[in-house]
C-alpha cells in the first residue's frame, strides 16, 4: 500500500528529524536497549508515522554509531563490550581534547553562558536526585555543545559516532553513586579551562575527564541486559515517557499514518 504523503508545505526533513529525536531519546533512556531490533514497520506503527521517515532516521542512527545493521537481522541498537569500550575511550580522549581546544579558540560570552547553563542544570538534576538517564542526557548535551562550538565538521564526523556508542554503553554498566558528581565536576573544570582562553588548559581538562571516565568504566561490570526476543515483539518498544512526548507529537503532526 503506498504511503500517505506528508501534509502540503511541511518539509520532509522535519518529519525525519522529529522521528530521529524520538528514537535517539529512547536509546539514551534505555527504552531501546542495546541489541533491540529497529523494525521500521513496527516503529512506524507505534509512532503513527509513515515508514520513510523512520527508515531515514534509522539510517542516521547507524551513521552516528547508535545503531548497526546486522546481517540477516536488520538494524538494531548498537552493543559495545567492555574491551571495545576501553578502545573507544582511548580514541575519544584525544578527540574530545581537540574539541575543547578548538572551542576555546571560538569561545565568546554567549557560548560560555550556554556551557555554564548546562552545568547549572546538571547541578540541579544532581541535587534533585535525577535518574541515570537524565545524567546521561545532560552529559551528551554538554559534549555535543563543545563540539558545536568547535565548529569543525571533520572532527564532529569522527567524534559523534564514538561519543554516541560510548554513551549508550553506560546503561549496560554498573555505575557507582559518585559517577554523576565526578562527571559534573570534571565538566565544570573543562568550562573553567575554556573560560581562561587558554586552549591548552582546556584540552588538558577535557582529556583528563575522558581518561578518568575510561578508568572508572574499566573498573565497572556489565549488567545483564535482557534483549527483546520473539515473545516480546508485540510489546511496544517505546513507552509513554518517550513515545507520547513532544517529539512524537511533532512527528505525528508532520506525517501521515502508514
Amino acid at each position: 500500500m503506498p504511503e500517505s504523503p506528508a501534509p502540503e508545505g511541511v518539509p520532509s526533513t522535519l518529519l525525519t528529524d522529529s522521528t530521529y529525536e524520538v528514537l535517539k531519546t529512547a536509546i539514551f533512556r534505555n527504552q531501546l536497549a542495546p541489541g533491540t531490533a529497529l523494525s521500521v514497520p513496527e516503529l512506524a506503527r507505534q509512532l503513527e508515522v509513515s515508514r520513510t521517515p523512520v527508515r531515514e532516521a534509522v539510517q542516521r542512527l547507524i551513521h552516528e554509531g547508535l545503531a548497526v545493521h546486522a546481517p540477516h537481522r536488520g538494524a538494531q541498537v548498537s552493543q559495545v563490550d567492555i574491551d571495545d569500550l576501553r578502545e573507544l575511550y582511548v580514541v575519544r580522549e584525544s578527540l574530545e581534547g581537540l574539541a575543547a581546544r578548538l572551542a576555546t579558540e571560538r569561545l565568546d560570552a554567549g557560548r560560555l553562558d550556554a556551557l555554564r547553563a548546562i552545568i547549572a542544570e546538571h547541578e540541579h538534576a544532581l541535587s534533585a536526585g535525577a535518574d541515570q538517564a537524565t545524567h546521561i542526557e545532560l552529559d551528551v548535551r554538554f559534549h555535543r555543545t563543545v563540539r558545536d562550538i568547535a565548529a569543525n565538521a571533520h572532527l564532529s564526523a569522527a567524534l559523534e559516532p564514538i561519543a554516541g556508542r560510548s554513551h549508550i554503553a553506560l546503561h549496560s554498566l554498573w555505575r557507582n553513586a559518585d559517577a554523576p558528581r565526578l562527571a559534573l565536576d570534571e565538566h565544570a573544570q573543562i568550562v573553567a579551562g575554556m573560560a581562561t582562553g587558554d586552549p591548552e588548559l582546556a584540552e588538558a581538562a577535557a582529556r583528563r575527564h575522558i581518561s578518568r571516565l575510561r578508568i572508572r568504566l574499566s573498573q565497572a561490570k556489565f549488567r545483564d541486559v535482557a534483549v527483546p526476543g520473539p515473545t516480546r515483539r508485540r510489546k511496544p518498544v517505546l513507552d509513554a515517557a518517550t513515545a507520547d512526548g513532544p517529539a512524537r507529537d511533532r512527528a505525528r503532526a508532520a506525517g501521515a499514518n502508514s
